[in-house]
């Protein structure tokens, strides 16, 4: 850990905009200095006063340059990872699997999309470790994906915790259950909506470089939809009414989706 003297150090090697540059250095430099623990903290910090001189100057040079730029693999330099606070909101999939004892499992996902619309493609991503919903699709071949509003959203919220396996998160956040229609795995019976999958594929991801991350890809056709009757009105389904809930940045941001604003692709784009 870094030292209140060391601290104050960042400080007073950071006389251009104090609270940017201690916040990122004391963040960066802590990191740092776990990974490499026998290098000296003053080679760190030297490194790293280097590369936000070369900032400084810039931004003295040319005034316009004002976005914050880092590099993953080093750091991101600030107080929580923004990663997922820039792609948001992401849709949440509330993954419900059985295991081959039929024990049912439901877990929230917002690393979660579609992926292809004839036929439907839809997938969500397991991080850190192989958790029971890809384990689960992987052992039977089916998944359901079931949408939160936000009158569930408490009860989502209870599901996403960690369990040990064969405890039913449906009946520990108190909710319904439903019987699929063509798929094993129940349903959500309070879901905006739910869609019955037949598994694809399992994919560990790698990075660029072609090393497996700790990363899952589940990807499912999906072969049934159903559609909660208070959300369809007039036969299309009305989102604003379904407050679905997406997920944002950091550890208990979301949103609810409330508001639409219609807009249309143009036909034809003409060069001026």
């Amino acid at each position: 850990m870094i030292s209140l003297f060391q601290f104050g150090l960042i400080f007073s090697a950071s006389s251009s905009d104090l609270s940017y540059f201690a916040v990122r250095y004391a963040t960066v430099l802590n990191d740092e200095v776990k990974k490499e623990p026998k290098k000296s903290f003053f080679a760190i910090a030297f490194q790293f006063n280097q590369a936000s001189n070369k900032f400084l100057l810039k931004k003295i040079k040319d005034p316009n340059v004002s976005d914050y730029f880092y590099e993953p693999s080093k750091g991101h330099g600030l107080p929580h990872n923004p990663f997922k606070a820039i792609i948001a909101p992401r849709p949440i999939g509330w993954i419900s699997t059985i295991d081959k004892l039929g024990r049912v499992n439901l877990a929230p996902y917002s690393f979660f999309n579609a992926f292809a619309e004839t036929p439907p493609v839809i997938g969500f991503c397991t991080s850190g470790a192989r958790k029971d919903s890809c384990n689960n699709a992987d052992e039977t071949g089916e998944f359901v994906a079931n949408f939160c509003g936000a009158d569930l959203a408490q009860e989502m919220n209870i599901t996403s915790a960690s369990v040990a396996p064969g405890i039913d998160e449906m009946k520990l956040a108190g909710l319904a259950a439903t019987a699929s229609t063509l798929v094993k795995p129940p349903r959500v019976t309070d879901a905006i909506a739910a869609l019955e999958c037949k598994l694809i594929s399992t994919t560990q991801l790698t990075d660029a470089k072609g090393a497996l991350i700790n990363t899952w890809l589940t990807l499912g056709e999906v072969v049934g939809v159903h559609i909660n009757n208070k959300f369809l009105k007039d036969g299309i389904f009305d989102t604003a009414a379904a407050r679905p809930l997406g997920r944002c940045g950091y550890q208990g941001d979301y949103v609810e989706v409330n508001t639409l604003f219609e807009m249309f692709r143009p036909k034809d784009y003409v060069a001026s």
